[in-house]
C-alpha cells in the first residue's frame, strides 16, 4: 500500500533473546519503530499477507506499548487489492519520530503469571494451535518439544476464526464459536499459541467482541513445554 513502512516481527523483538518473537522492552522498542517514522500522536492501520499472523500480532503489540489508536485491516493486503487500491513497490523514507512507550502490563503474561493462573484457574486459558498440538497426537514444529497442552485450558485453532477469504468471520459466528468451547466474554481470558505469534488473532477476534482487555502469554507453548515443572495435559 503506497505510504506504508514495514514491521519486521523478527527484527522488533527481544534480540538474544532464547524464545523467538519474544516482546522487546519498552526502551528496545521505542529505538526501533520510531526510525520507521511512527511516532506519538499517529494513528495506525495494520495489514499482512498472512491471514493476520503478523498485523494482529503487531497491533498487540503496539497497544501493549500503549497505542490507542490502532486497527487492523481485516481481509489485509488483498482486501486491499480487490476493492481497486493501487500498489507501490517504493520503500518510503519518513524522519525518525519521538515514540512514549506507555506499557498495559495486563495484556501480556509472562510464565510465573501463567503457573498461577493455570493452577488457580483464575482466567480462562484459550489455545489456539490445531487440534491435533493440543491434544498430543501431532508433534510439535519445535524439535524437542513435547505437544499436549495446559490442563485446564480450552482448544479454538485460529484458522477457524477467519472465513476462506482471509476475513475475520462475523460477530455472530464468533459468538457462536465461542458458546461452543465454554468461554465467557465475562470472565478474564489469555490467549496462547505456539510461540506468541498467532495468539493475538484470537485477541483480536475477541475485541471485535468487545473483550478488548484479553491477554496474550508470549513465551507460549514454546516456553511453557520447555520447563520441568509445568504440567502437560493430553486427550
Amino acid at each position: 500500500i503506497p505510504g506504508s513502512v514495514y514491521f519486521d516481527i523478527d527484527r522488533i523483538a527481544a534480540q538474544g533473546a532464547p524464545l523467538p518473537h519474544t516482546l522487546p522492552d519498552p526502551v528496545e522498542f521505542s529505538s526501533r519503530i520510531r526510525t520507521l517514522g511512527i511516532g506519538d500522536g499517529h494513528r495506525l492501520v495494520i495489514y499482512d499477507r498472512n491471514r493476520f499472523i503478523a498485523s494482529a500480532r503487531v497491533w498487540w503489540m503496539l497497544r501493549h506499548m500503549g497505542v490507542k489508536d490502532v486497527f487492523v485491516l481485516d481481509g489485509g493486503l488483498a482486501a486491499w487489492t480487490e476493492a481497486g487500491g493501487e500498489l507501490d513497490d517504493r520503500e518510503p523514507r519518513y524522519p525518525v519520530r519521538h515514540f512514549t512507550p506507555r506499557l498495559q502490563a495486563d495484556l501480556v503474561k509472562t510464565l510465573g503469571q501463567m503457573k498461577n493462573i493455570q493452577a488457580s484457574a483464575s482466567t480462562q486459558i484459550v489455545d489456539v494451535r490445531p487440534q491435533g498440538r493440543f491434544t498430543g497426537q501431532a508433534a510439535e514444529p519445535r524439535a524437542g518439544l513435547p505437544s499436549g497442552h495446559m490442563p485446564g485450558s480450552l482448544n479454538m485453532p485460529y484458522s477457524l476464526l477467519l472465513t476462506e477469504a482471509g476475513y475475520l468471520k462475523s460477530t455472530e459466528s464468533l459468538q457462536d464459536m465461542v458458546k461452543k468451547i465454554g468461554l465467557s466474554l465475562d470472565k478474564p481470558i489469555v490467549s496462547t499459541c505456539g510461540s506468541g505469534v498467532t495468539a493475538p488473532v484470537l485477541t483480536l477476534a475477541l475485541a471485535k467482541l468487545g473483550q478488548d482487555r484479553s491477554a496474550v502469554y508470549d513465551g507460549s507453548w514454546s516456553e511453557w513445554a520447555s520447563q520441568t515443572d509445568t504440567p502437560i495435559a493430553t486427550l
